[in-house]
């Protein structure tokens, strides 16, 4: 069964994943821990996999209902001005490049839906290479749940042979996040070894020319595709943002990621599949949660202003976030090993799983100060 081994880390560890470019391991005092790993049974794997690609279909079904029925977007606090813009990148079957399912899973239970990364989703990197190298030099005669540096190159394949864009490819994050930049670079590689021309720039030097109506670069050279590690709900609230309602520029992640990104989503799959297995109760309303209830803002990142509320527990994640509204979910009882709380961080890649990333902290709530933990299976 699921289990976490206390293992020791390999000597220079520091020096040996900043080799392949992972500076950021030790954010918040210790993130990258291979002192440590998750161990699974093949069937536990084969399980979560399974999961994954369920619940991927699922969103897919919610997006498909709040666009047919527009009665979500109040619910979801999405602008009144956007709306059209989501229905069409929807209707125009505007393609994805990845997300990340966060789950509740402690190898004897079904793994339980605790929230969607869809927009834009952090520790791709070490999900896909850091923890690949070490389970090559650690664990050799074991396997890992991972194949999502393969499928990004094959999904950026995808994305190439859609012509009438161009093959240059944007890339962006925000200047002052050492992990955001490095991440995109990550994600540029890839889409370089699939075969696209890239350039990168910070989302602050991201230009409009208004007489042509196109965005540009640095160079002044237009922008026709643009991955950006910028949460799209940031992007529309910027006056600069309002742009891309006019503009034409292929988004990665599209427009109707906006539906997925919201953490109402939440609300939305346990109306759409009530009493789904891998679903937690959810509503925008904590009435219904009698026996208590994690309150998530609409639109937050990395567990800030998380609230868990229960007759055993009241914890509290500070953060700026929650003036658009909040969702209530059932609470889910993570894994706990030796103090660590665990969550399974399982990957889609187009339309596909790829692999899992897990995260721990010493409270239950996931943080951007959580630690990446490696794992394998047998």
């Amino acid at each position: 069964m699921m289990r976490r081994e206390q293992i020791a880390a390999r000597r220079h560890w520091q020096s040996r994943v900043e080799q392949i470019g992972f500076t950021f391991h030790s954010i918040g005092g210790v993130y990258w821990n291979e002192a440590a790993c998750y161990v699974f049974e093949e069937a536990e794997i084969e399980l979560i996999e399974s999961v994954t690609a369920t619940l991927h279909s699922m969103c897919l079904e919610a997006v498909e209902l709040m666009v047919r029925s527009g009665d979500y977007y109040d619910r979801l606090a999405i602008p009144e001005g956007c709306r059209s813009r989501i229905e069409l990148s929807w209707r125009l079957h505007e393609p994805a490049l990845y997300g990340r399912f966060d789950l509740s899973y402690n190898g004897n239970e079904p793994p339980k839906l605790l929230e969607y990364n869809a927009d834009t989703p952090t520790s791709v990197y070490e999900a896909a290479v850091v923890q690949w190298f070490w389970l090559k030099e650690v664990r050799p005669e074991a396997n890992q749940f991972n194949s999502i540096h393969e499928k990004l190159i094959e999904q950026w394949r995808l994305l190439l042979h859609q012509q009438s864009y161009g093959s240059t490819l944007h890339f962006s994050s925000l200047r002052q996040s050492e992990e955001d930049f490095l991440t995109v670079e990550y994600l540029r590689d890839t889409a370089q070894q699939a075969g696209f021309e890239t350039d990168y720039l910070a989302v602050e030097d991201v230009g409009w020319a208004a007489k042509e109506r196109l965005f540009v670069d640095l160079k002044n050279s237009p922008m026709r595709r643009w991955f950006k590690l910028y949460p799209w709900e940031w992007l529309i609230r910027d006056p600069f943002g309002q742009h891309l309602l006019t503009g034409e520029m292929q988004m990665l992640e599209p427009w109707w990621k906006l539906l997925l990104s919201n953490k109402g989503l939440l609300a939305v799959l346990w109306e759409l599949f009530p009493n789904h297995p891998n679903l937690l109760p959810a509503y925008f309303d904590p009435a219904p949660l009698r026996d208590g209830y994690v309150r998530k803002p609409l639109l937050g990142r990395e567990g800030a202003n998380v609230e868990i509320i229960t007759p055993q527990q009241r914890l509290h994640s500070p953060g700026s976030y929650g003036s658009e509204g909040w969702v209530y979910q059932a609470p889910a009882l993570l894994p706990c090993f030796d103090g660590n709380h665990a969550v399974v961080g399982s990957w889609v890649v187009g339309e596909q799983p790829a692999g899992i990333g897990m995260r721990e902290d010493d409270t239950a709530i996931t943080r951007d100060t959580s630690r990446f933990v490696p794992h394998c299976f047998k």
